[in-house]
């Protein structure tokens, strides 16, 4: 029998997503990975109890604001369906720092004429260049208008899942069980969920709603670590250093450099990891330098964290009486083999495509997600698309008409989870 999720249509979901992503977007919460507490950002908060705010305006009357800014709400069961197991949803409130997320101006084109979008400071969407945007010809999309990012990422999420909430909400007719609703914060800087309470997720399962065009599901994702690097000079008046003087700005630079250029963002894709300098400051006494290391396997991560050593030693060996300290932290790891243990937990997020007519593929994810946090903790969490593009930069854009898909899958796996 049909789902009766694919009857939903477009134009339904369109008016319970577009207002909402268009509000979302506004709000300033970038994160700041310099930042110790959680969360990170002011701004964070502001976004957070507004939709504390409207999912309590939605009649759900279990929501929760905690201390650390973590947004947790419940959706109960239909009638008969109490025993099904709670199934939860989560998506993050921040957006990445590498480009401003202050005074977003999304936007909305309601019937794109798959011509170049003009952008502030000479910067264009090109569908020549884009593929995906050609694909979106005579459709709508939401874009920046150049001098920010957009915030789709993952915005797009939230406002996918708040539309599902409602829809359930407003059609009593489509039976579900338990549904738990999470927002994050900071998980752009990476650690997303050390202040999570854990103790008070019921869920058996959940799914991040934070990927990319339509049809990707994500299983797998990096295993990522940060390095702090620090350096040591040894410091004389420069007019009489010769022999003497080790300059610790130079000694940074010098580590930096010796990274393989090969083995960079900008070089690789795929399952290839990368060594990312993020931050250089210093002068000649002390510097720092922070690295980002990613790989996809456990032994490629322990053959670069050993590279940094090694290069430590190098430099050392360049600047007598130098120093070069190197501190290395993980951040999540790959949640692959975790998410393996528990196959229905894809099976059915690949049946929520199939049912709403979505053609899948499994991709890597070359970043991470609170889903590989939370899968490490003992819940698998797959990664949904949302259909944005062009993350954290000014020509960052979404498909309104993937955004309605995205909302029909939570839709239908919630339906299945309940049956």
């Amino acid at each position: 029998m049909e789902s009766p999720v694919a009857a939903i249509t477009d134009q339904q979901l369109e008016s319970l997503i577009i207002p909402r992503f268009m509000r979302y977007v506004r709000y300033w919460t970038e994160s700041d990975r310099r930042v110790e507490a959680t969360p990170s950002s002011l701004g964070q908060w502001d976004l957070a109890r507004a939709l504390r705010d409207e999912l309590v305006e939605l009649g759900l009357t279990e929501v929760e604001l905690t201390p650390h800014c973590y947004v947790i709400a419940r959706l109960p069961a239909s009638k008969g369906r109490e025993g099904a197991p709670s199934i939860g949803f989560l998506a993050h409130i921040d957006t990445a720092s590498d480009v401003s997320g202050k005074d977003v101006n999304p936007q909305l084109v309601q019937h794109y004429n798959g011509e170049t979008i003009s952008l502030a400071d000479g910067l264009s969407l090109d569908p020549a260049q884009e593929p995906g945007l050609a694909k979106q010809a005579g459709k709508a999309l939401i874009h920046g208008d150049g001098n920010t990012l957009l915030g789709a990422d993952d915005k797009a999420g939230i406002a996918e899942i708040m539309a599902a909430v409602e829809y359930l909400v407003t059609h009593p007719a489509i039976p579900h069980g338990p549904v738990e609703i999470v927002f994050s914060p900071d998980e752009e800087t990476g650690k997303g969920l050390p202040e999570f309470p854990l103790e008070k997720l019921q869920s058996a399962a959940c799914y991040t709603v934070d990927g990319g065009p339509m049809g990707e599901i994500e299983t797998e994702c990096f295993n990522a670590w940060k390095a702090d690097v620090a350096f040591r000079g040894k410091v004389i008046h420069v007019g009489a250093a010769r022999g003497i003087l080790a300059n610790a700005a130079l000694m940074a630079a010098s580590f930096a450099v010796m990274l393989p250029r090969s083995e960079s963002p900008e070089a690789t894709d795929g399952y290839y990891g990368y060594y990312c300098p993020m931050e250089l400051s210093g002068n000649l006494e002390s510097a720092r330098l922070e690295i980002f290391l990613r790989d996809f396997e456990s032994d490629g991560m322990q053959r670069r964290l050993a590279a940094l050593e090694a290069i430590a030693k190098t430099v050392e060996a360049q600047f007598s009486g130098g120093q070069v300290i190197v501190k290395a932290s993980p951040q999540y790891y790959n949640m692959k083999a975790k998410i393996d243990e528990k196959p229905q937990v894809l099976e059915r997020l690949k049946t929520a495509l199939d049912n709403t007519g979505i053609t899948w593929r499994l991709k890597p994810i070359r970043g991470g997600t609170d889903g590989s946090r939370l899968t490490e903790l003992g819940i698998p969490t797959p990664n949904i698309f949302t259909g944005g593009r062009n993350f954290h930069s000014r020509l960052e854009w979404v498909a309104v008409n993937e955004m309605c898909a995205a909302c029909k899958v939570i839709i239908e796996l919630i339906r299945l989870w309940g049956e």
